[in-house]
């Protein structure tokens, strides 16, 4: 896998430093814990505003958590795509049907140790019902889902727990926009 941020050594020792600064002094807390596990599908949900990025980001380097996302690939051109490797970034192809799951269950299989958080919606705008990529990246890979959020009202985020898709995509569904129904985003009106 690619290097990001944490693997740069003086980063690595001041970047959670840092980040719990940024956080104190902008008023966010941190809930929950990330779990030990060395793979699983982070989700992040609601996704409403480009402020959820570097909120997120910043919990993670906190909690010196190593993870990474997924972009299209043509973020990844230009002057552009080494930062955005750096932030750990995995450029994936959207051109075919379905690619992107398979993409993505073998970047898993390739890696002992791989942390890729997945916004469900796919995007910042309303939405009126989320992607299930996430659920067939986990359920393919066999790796649970962990639930994180950002809670603008609140100004808390982390890690709600862990979820295990059990096939039953529906009920799963479910489960898991039920544990999301009380978290608001920045822009509330785009959930």
């Amino acid at each position: 896998m690619q290097h990001t941020i944490f693997d740069t050594p003086i980063l690595r020792n001041i970047s959670p430093f840092l980040a719990r600064l940024a956080l104190r002094l902008s008023g966010w807390k941190i809930e929950g814990d990330f779990p030990l596990l060395d793979k699983y599908v982070l989700i992040g949900a609601p996704h409403t505003s480009n402020w959820d990025f570097p909120v997120a980001l910043a919990i993670c380097c906190a909690c010196k958590q190593k993870f990474y996302w997924m972009g299209k690939h043509t973020l990844f051109r230009g002057p552009l795509g080494p930062i955005a490797r750096w932030l750990g970034g995995i450029a994936v192809d959207r051109r075919q049907a379905n690619s992107l799951v398979e993409q993505m269950v073998q970047i898993y299989q390739q890696h002992e140790q791989l942390v890729v958080a997945i916004s469900p919606e796919g995007t910042r705008k309303k939405v009126e019902k989320w992607k299930t990529g996430f659920y067939y990246i986990a359920l393919g890979s066999q790796l649970p889902i962990v639930l994180g959020y950002l809670d603008f009202e609140r100004k808390v985020g982390g890690c709600g727990g862990i979820f295990y898709p059990t096939g039953d995509i529906e009920s799963d569904m479910a489960q898991i926009r039920q544990f999301y129904a009380p978290i608001k985003g920045k822009k509330p009106e785009n959930q």
